[in-house]
């Protein structure tokens, strides 16, 4: 009976890191947001970087 509890604990662990992993990916890199102008978070920091290295020093 420990095994099977030892088991079910390690299975629900990973699955749970693996579902946090997942989403955390999610929020960073592919939701949408008004503050980032509804582009992905990913297009809106590149974006971002092209218009600061692009802009004229003062």
């Amino acid at each position: 009976m420990e095994t099977f509890f030892g088991r079910m604990k390690n299975e629900m662990y990973y699955g749970y890191e693996k579902a946090v992993e997942e989403y955390i990916d999610y929020y960073n890199n592919k939701r949408i947001q008004a503050k980032t102008k509804w582009m992905l978070p990913v297009k809106y920091r590149e974006t971002s970087m092209c218009f600061i290295v692009n802009s004229p020093l003062l």
